[in-house]
């Protein structure tokens, strides 16, 4: 059982009974009852809908969050408690561990930029202490680089991915030395570039044809790669120019 089935994108299909649910599981799970999967609910584990006769009706959904949960019992020992965190960790896009979740592998930093590194990520909520964990950050590094402007939480103080990897990069900045307020000028140039970038396809995205809006937005983050290949050769070329190299 994995993450990735749990957050599957397919229709929710039929919905089926306790009973049907049990003869699922049965075979992957002889042990299994229907007070079993009563108590799972019981403990939150799992919230199946109820028909207006208050049966209980569980989606495909339903059926793997509880395989994952039987699975995580038999095969890890883990209690309830931690199998639930790991399932709200998937719930808000993220990769389930002990004792901390973490970002996606495919969301981790590449050595260079490439147009796809410009396209949405992954829908991601991670908390502050998460974010904490992910990064190496302390509490007060973070709150510098929110203070500068570098970083900022969304709704319910949850941080998206785009803003995980900033707070990560700008974190390696900082055990290098420097200071968060020495950031911001790396802010202001990156929003001097994107609007030069945006300004470059906003005809295009102007349009009411999605197809129009979609190549503007596949040209936009090839612009923006090009962007920083040119910045990367020109911090280089300046370095060696500033060491005598």
């Amino acid at each position: 059982m994995t993450a990735a089935a749990l957050h599957s994108t397919e229709p929710a299909g039929p919905s089926f009974s306790i009973g049907a649910v049990l003869d699922r599981l049965k075979p992957e799970f002889p042990d299994v009852t229907i007070s079993k999967i009563r108590f799972l609910e019981s403990e939150g584990l799992v919230t199946p809908q109820r028909t207006a006769s208050r049966y209980r009706q569980y989606t495909r959904s339903d059926v793997e969050r509880l395989r994952y949960v039987l699975a995580a019992q038999r095969d890890h020992y883990l209690p309830l408690k931690v199998i639930k965190d790991q399932l709200d960790a998937i719930d808000r896009g993220l990769e389930p561990a002990t004792p901390a979740a973490r970002l996606p592998r495919s969301l981790m930093s590449a050595d260079g930029p490439q147009p796809r590194d410009f396209a949405a990520s992954t829908q991601v909520r991670m908390s502050r202490s998460e974010v904490l964990a992910q990064t190496g950050l302390s509490a007060t590094g973070l709150a510098e680089l929110e203070q500068f402007g570098l970083v900022s939480a969304g709704p319910g103080d949850y941080f998206d991915a785009d803003t995980v990897l900033i707070a990560q990069t700008a974190g390696e900045l900082l055990a290098a030395g420097l200071e968060a307020r020495h950031l911001r000028p790396f802010r202001t140039a990156a929003e001097r570039q994107a609007g030069v970038v945006a300004q470059m396809v906003s005809s295009s995205a102007r349009q009411k044809d999605p197809d129009a809006r979609e190549r503007a937005g596949a040209a936009a983050n090839d612009l923006a790669a090009t962007t920083l290949r040119l910045h990367g050769q020109l911090m280089k070329a300046a370095l060696r120019h500033e060491l005598g190299t």
